[in-house]
Order: structure tokens, then C-alpha cells, then sequence
């Protein structure tokens, strides 16, 4: 298979679906105080409006200006922003100040929607900071950015079994938001369902490191050692049952049959040979077959119904 994700690759705008703005026109503008009632108020008529009021002399201004238009313009035209320089518009400021806007210090942006103020904030943040705004800007007024949709297109994908199709939405999403945790982990989980582990092991390499260990993240990381893992143990099986036949208390054989268990997709049985040798021994080296068991539940999921009745059934173990 085809390299498919290359993170220093950069996507012109609209190339995936991601940028962009809604028919080719620039959701950013330059407004002042007589296009501020048609592009402000009336506009978050039709879309959220951001309000970015600068200075030139504002250090902060010239970090935050740039993150802000990169943010509104993957939104692809689902909120626009409005540059207002407070130098130059004086008397728009001291209005908004009157109605209770604190623009005494700049960067300020404020949010509007339906010709009103719905949300604000001081200083210059960073751009995961200034997404999560925009994408709480939007959810008020019943909006989504287009990512999250990709993002719920390429989950539906993967729960349908065509992991072609995720693989694709997933790598365009990652491609498009470097920092979307889930875009890399349900590309790697696409790729290791297509059985291309080695590739999937290299999406996880490109992680970024503030991402690692995001949940979704370490859950696929997990799942790929687990099947590397598993198609070893599964070669041993009949070992293994051997083993325990003779000797109910070989904790290390009752622990590789859950793996390779697991591996054959029998998650129950592998979660009923990991309790039965907690019971055993659950203490035995350095509680081993918990700590297994903790690996399964990460691998499949918090959510996964094998992931809830096993804790069930260790916690009934633990607590009796």
C-alpha cells in the first residue's frame, strides 16, 4: 500500500474538503465602524462572527491574528471573522465599551451570533485554545466545524466495516488538523484492520508528543502490540492448554492463552482466563494478569460491551 498520511505535507486550500472557504469567498475581512452593523450584526445573522479588536502596536495581536485566520478559515465559511484596528475606530470602541464590550486591552475577540454577543476572550491564545472557541461559537448556533463532521462520516465508516473509506476519511482529517488525536488513532486502526500494521505502527510514530497518550491513542497502540502478541501466542495454543492441564496454577501459560484467546476474537474466554488466574494468584508476578487485563480493556475500548463486563467481573473479584 501507498504511503497514505504524510504529516509535512501541506494541504492547499480546499484540496480535502477541509479548507477553505464556502464557495471561494475569504470568511476574513478588515471592518470599521460603518460596515460593523452589516458585517457584525447582521452577518451572525447567517453564521457566527468573530470580532478580532487589534492595534498595530500590540505584540500579542500578531501572534493571535494569524492563528485566528487559520481557524476560521478551515471552518470552510461556517463563521467569518471581522478585523476591527481599535486605533482606527475609536468611536466604535467607546460605543461597545458603553454596552459593557471591557476592550481596554487588546487582543479582545468577541463572538456574535444571531446579532448577539454569545462569548469572549482576552489575550493570545493558542490555536487548540482558539479552535475549541470557535467550535463552542458554533455550537450555539446549532453549527458544527467541518471536521467533526468528517470526523463522525469516518467513525460510521469504521463501525460499518468499510475500513477503505475510513482509512480515507481518517488520513484526510489528520492531514487537515495535526492535532486531532482520534484522526490519527482511527487511521491507525483502519490501517491494522486492512492488515497493514506496519503502516499503522508508523502513523503511531507521527504522533505528535502532546498527543500520545490521548486515550483513543494509547487504545490503538495497545491493540497493535496486543495483535503482534497475539499471532505469536495463537501458534502456541495447544501449548498452552497443555501446560495448564498439568498444572492449573502456570499462571505465565493461563496469561499467553488469554492473549492468544483474545487474538482468535474470543474476548470473553480471554477475560474468564485472566479472572480465573487473578483468583489464583493475583498477586503473582507483580499482579501480571491484572495488569493484562487493563491492557485488553484499553486495546478494546472503554465502551466496548467485552470491556464492561469484564470490569464487572473483576470488580465483583476484587470487592467480595
Amino acid at each position: 500500500m501507498d504511503v497514505i498520511f504524510d504529516p509535512t505535507r501541506q494541504t492547499a486550500p480546499g484540496g480535502n474538503g477541509l479548507s477553505g472557504a464556502a464557495g471561494g469567498a475569504d470568511p476574513v475581512k478588515d471592518g470599521d465602524q460603518r460596515s460593523f452593523m452589516q458585517d457584525v450584526i447582521q452577518g451572525s445573522k447567517e453564521v457566527p462572527v468573530l470580532v478580532d479588536f487589534w492595534a498595530t502596536w500590540c505584540g500579542p495581536c500578531k501572534t493571535l491574528t494569524p492563528t485566528l485566520e487559520k481557524v476560521v478559515r478551515a471552518a470552510q465559511g461556517r463563521v467569518r471573522l471581522v478585523k476591527i484596528d481599535i486605533d482606527k475606530n475609536r468611536a466604535l470602541v467607546q460605543q461597545l465599551a458603553q454596552m459593557g464590550l471591557p476592550l481596554q486591552s487588546v487582543p479582545t475577540v468577541v463572538g456574535f451570533v444571531q446579532g448577539q454577543i454569545a462569548d469572549l476572550f482576552q489575550g493570545a491564545l493558542p490555536e487548540g485554545e482558539v479552535k475549541k472557541f470557535v467550535e463552542n461559537l458554533l455550537k450555539m448556533g446549532g453549527g458544527s466545524m467541518p471536521g467533526a463532521d468528517l470526523l463522525a462520516e469516518a467513525k460510521a465508516a469504521a463501525e460499518q466495516g468499510d475500513h477503505r473509506t475510513a482509512l480515507e476519511l481518517f488520513a484526510a482529517l489528520a492531514q487537515a488538523e495535526p492535532e486531532n488525536a482520534e484522526a490519527f488513532a482511527g487511521l491507525a486502526r483502519a490501517l491494522m484492520n486492512l492488515d497493514e500494521e506496519e503502516q499503522a505502527q508508523q502513523v503511531l510514530d507521527q504522533v505528535p508528543e502532546k498527543l500520545k497518550d490521548h486515550a483513543e491513542v494509547a487504545s490503538v497502540r495497545s491493540a497493535l502490540q496486543l495483535a503482534i502478541e497475539g499471532r505469536k501466542a495463537r501458534e502456541k495454543l495447544g501449548e498452552f492448554e497443555r501446560r495448564l492441564a498439568a498444572d492449573a496454577d502456570d499462571h505465565a501459560a493461563r496469561i499467553d492463552l488469554a492473549v492468544a484467546l483474545n487474538a482468535m476474537g474470543e474476548r470473553g474466554k480471554a477475560v474468564d482466563a485472566l479472572i480465573e488466574a487473578i483468583r489464583r494468584d493475583k498477586a503473582w508476578n507483580d499482579e501480571a494478569a491484572r495488569k493484562q487485563l487493563l491492557k485488553f480493556f484499553e486495546a478494546w475500548g472503554f465502551d466496548d460491551p467485552a470491556t464492561l463486563a469484564g470490569r464487572r467481573k473483576l470488580s465483583t473479584l476484587l470487592f467480595r
